[in-house]
C-alpha cells in the first residue's frame, strides 16, 4: 500500500523556519526575540481591537480549609465570559505570589482544585493532572484555575459531558482567521490582567503552571507577555517534528503556518532570561522524551546566550503523561526569593 509518510517527511525538512534560533550576540538574540514575538502573535491570530473591562462576578465561595475556593467570572474578549477557579490561602504573605494553572484535556477546571465532573470533591485517583492547583495553594501561592475554551462549562451545550468542543470551535476560529490557541492564550493573559487588581498580589512575582494543552497555553502565553515572570512546562515541551506533526494530536494544537516560522524550542525560547521549568516523562507516549531532551537543549542555547543558564531547569521524571511536581511546586518560591 502506498504510503504518504515519505513525502510529508520531505515536506517538513525541506521547510527552514524564517525565525529559527540563530542569534551568536544578546544583541541579536534579543532582536530576534522582538521579530519572532510580534510573528507569533499574528499567526495566532493577533489581540481583538477593543480589550473589555473585566467585569468580574463571584459565583460561589467555598471554605476548604485551609484555603478559600471562590468560583468567578470575568469577561476576556467583548461578550465572551470566563469562569476562573480562585484558591486563596488562608496562611500567605500580605502580597503573595500567585500562579495561573492551565489544566490539560479532560473535564476542565474542576479536575485540578480538587472537583469530580460533577463538582463533588474528589476521592481516590487524581488522574494525571493530580489536583495540581490544590497541591500550589497548598505551598502558599495564589492560584487562577481558568476555564480554558472548549471544556467543562465552556462546551457547546450539543456536547456530552464527558466531550469537549475542541474540535467544533477550533474548525470554526480557523474560518474566521482566528486559533484556538489564541483565545485560550489571550484569555489566560487576562487572567494576568484580572491578577494585577488584587492588593493581595505581588505584580512582580506572576506564574504560570500547564500541563499538556495546559502547557501549550501557558508556554504560549509566558513566550508572549513578560508579566509572566515564571513558567512551570509539564507534558508538552518538544519539537512540533517529533510530537505535533508525527502522533495524533487535537487539533487545538495547530496553528496554520507556524513551523514555517519557528520550531517548538524557538517559542519556548522566548521566556528566556526569566525562569523556566520544564517537566517530562520518559515514558510519555505523546510527548517522545527524546524530543523533549532535544527541544530542551536548543532552549538551553536560548538561555547561554542571554547568560541566564541558571534559570532554565529539567524534571526528567519516571512516569508517563502526567504531573510530576516534585521539582515543580516549590520551584517558584525558589526563583522568586
Amino acid at each position: 500500500m502506498w504510503s504518504p509518510d515519505p513525502y510529508f517527511k520531505h515536506l517538513y525538512e525541506r521547510v527552514t523556519p524564517s525565525e529559527r534560533f540563530q542569534a551568536s550576540s544578546q544583541e541579536e538574540c534579543v532582536n530576534w526575540n522582538e521579530r519572532l514575538r510580534t510573528r507569533f502573535v499574528e499567526l495566532l491570530g493577533g489581540y481583538p481591537a477593543k480589550i473589555p473591562v473585566l467585569d468580574p462576578v463571584l459565583l460561589e465561595c467555598v471554605d476548604c480549609g485551609t484555603y478559600t475556593r471562590e468560583r468567578i467570572q470575568i469577561q476576556t474578549y467583548p461578550g465572551l465570559y470566563m469562569p476562573i477557579y480562585l484558591l486563596i490561602p488562608k496562611e500567605r504573605e500580605e502580597r503573595a505570589g500567585a500562579v495561573i494553572a492551565c489544566h490539560g484535556h479532560g473535564y476542565g477546571s474542576k479536575d485540578i482544585v480538587g472537583l469530580t465532573i460533577d463538582g463533588e470533591e474528589k476521592t481516590g485517583d487524581k488522574g494525571y493532572q493530580k489536583d495540581f492547583a490544590v497541591e500550589l495553594v497548598n505551598r502558599g501561592y495564589i492560584v487562577v484555575a481558568p476555564e480554558l475554551l472548549g471544556f467543562g462549562d465552556r462546551k457547546l451545550s450539543e456536547e456530552t459531558q464527558e466531550s469537549n468542543s475542541c474540535q467544533s470551535l477550533s474548525t470554526f476560529l480557523l474560518a474566521m482567521g482566528q486559533t484556538m490557541a489564541g483565545y485560550r492564550v489571550f484569555e489566560t493573559l487576562r487572567c494576568v490582567d484580572y491578577l494585577l487588581t488584587r492588593d493581595d498580589v505581588d505584580a512582580t512575582r506572576i506564574g504560570c503552571m500547564g500541563i499538556s494543552g495546559g502547557g501549550l497555553v501557558c508556554s504560549f502565553a509566558a513566550a508572549i507577555d513578560n508579566r509572566i515572570s515564571a513558567a512551570v512546562v509539564s507534558g508538552y515541551t518538544n519539537t512540533f517534528q517529533a510530537s505535533i506533526l508525527s502522533i495524533h494530536h487535537c487539533i487545538d494544537n495547530y496553528i496554520p503556518g507556524l513551523s514555517l516560522v519557528a520550531e517548538m524550542p524557538d517559542l519556548i525560547g522566548l521566556i528566556a532570561p526569566r525562569p523556566l521549568l520544564i517537566e517530562a516523562g520518559k515514558a510519555d507516549p505523546i510527548f517522545p522524551v527524546q524530543g523533549t531532551l532535544e527541544a530542551y537543549e536548543q532552549i538551553r542555547s536560548i538561555y547561554q546566550n542571554l547568560a541566564s543558564e541558571e534559570k532554565l531547569a529539567l524534571d526528567l521524571f519516571e512516569g508517563t503523561h502526567e504531573i510530576s511536581g516534585n521539582v515543580a511546586y516549590d520551584w517558584f518560591h525558589r526563583v522568586w526569593s
